[in-house]
């Protein structure tokens, strides 16, 4: 077990001329910085970087999920009203204790030596730690001050909603602290991730802009929660055998290759009979059916699936992809889905259905 100290940043000689990364493709890009890189850009591009924030958009899409709902409810009189103060600071909250989870993940993993050389990890973007882009003072800087104003805001939602944000609001702390070790470990961070972005954000945000608990929320939660854990999944089958190497036992590596993948291809399908009989409930006004539109990439993603992973980058697979395989179709079919999904929500409300 790798149990060094973070180490320091190499300084960028003066004979480095480094690209200044902006805050707009901070936010989209995963890019690979270099020292120079590093020293050239600013300071909010550069904590962007490090928390990964292209991959904030899930968080985002299951707060606006649970607010849509919150706002359908109240014009329909099924709720008092719509706090839009205090979804605005949830999702905030939502996106830093993301962002905190993405940083103590990196530490984790890079303090157990799992991102050593870790090639998989590296196609996600700069890595601070392995690349020594941030010293120990400068990483827990960036770390304490983005879990401590997630906390912060965590705090006041409960004093000023009540103490029923605490049924989220626990369970998706613990999730955030111990993702990475020990539930990853035990082959429980799959669960989780469901959970955690799916019931736990979808219907606590509706608490937050309600005051009122919806059962109808934690459904919906399920469905929009399917799509994160089809991306980790396919992240997780993506690196098997390496995980298995190093001792990670996430599910996939527990199910076996050929399990995973089917499990893979049962997630993706689940999304469209849920969202269906959601419909049918009255859960999801029937605008949400646009998700229909997403059936052709998670059709690509089954087919996909039902073959292991190439050992080699195939000729018509882009190679700065690789070697992302099943991730890469998850995370494909899941901007499509997601963003889908929240427009039918959207439409519906504005029709009043």
């Amino acid at each position: 077990m790798n149990t060094t100290r973070i180490p320091a940043a190499p300084p960028a000689t003066a004979t480095e001329t480094g690209t200044a990364l902006s805050v707009a493709r901070a936010l989209v890009d995963v890019p690979r910085l270099t020292a120079a890189d590093w020293t050239a850009t600013g300071l909010l591009a550069r904590w962007l970087v490090a928390v990964r924030a292209p991959v904030l958009i899930m968080t985002f899409s299951s707060a606006a999920a649970g607010g849509l709902l919150a706002l359908r409810d109240a014009a329909q009189g099924a709720v008092p009203a719509f706090d839009t103060g205090a979804w605005l600071l949830c999702t905030l909250g939502l996106l830093l204790a993301h962002a905190t989870n993405n940083l103590l993940n990196d530490l984790t993993d890079s303090r157990r030596g799992i991102d050593e050389d870790n090639y998989f990890r590296n196609r996600y973007g700069t890595h601070v730690i392995e690349q020594g882009l941030l010293d120990g003072p400068g990483f827990w800087a960036y770390l304490l001050a983005t879990g401590g104003v997630a906390l912060a805001i965590g705090i006041h939602l409960v004093l000023a909603t009540g103490p029923q944000v605490l049924l989220p609001l626990v369970p998706g702390a613990v999730c955030l602290l111990f993702y990475t070790w020990p539930f990853k470990q035990w082959g429980l961070g799959e669960i989780a991730v469901l959970l955690v972005w799916g019931p736990l954000m979808v219907a606590g945000t509706y608490l937050v802009s309600t005051g009122i608990w919806s059962a109808g929320a934690l459904w919906a939660g399920l469905l929009a929660g399917l799509g994160p854990t089809v991306v980790i999944f396919g992240k997780h089958i993506d690196k098997l055998e390496l995980d298995a190497a190093k001792g990670v036992r996430t599910l996939p590596v527990r199910l076996g290759e050929a399990r995973a993948r089917a499990v893979l291809r049962i997630t993706a399908l689940t999304q469209y009979p849920l969202c269906l009989a959601l419909i049918l409930a009255g859960v999801l006004p029937w605008t949400t059916a646009l998700v229909l539109l997403s059936l052709s990439s998670a059709w690509a993603l089954v087919a996909q699936a039902r073959a292991p992973r190439p050992d080699t980058r195939p000729a018509d697979w882009p190679e700065a992809v690789w070697p992302l395989w099943f991730v890469a179709a998850g995370f494909a079919h899941a901007r499509l889905f997601g963003p889908l999904l929240l427009l039918g929500l959207a439409v519906g409300w504005m029709m009043g259905v």
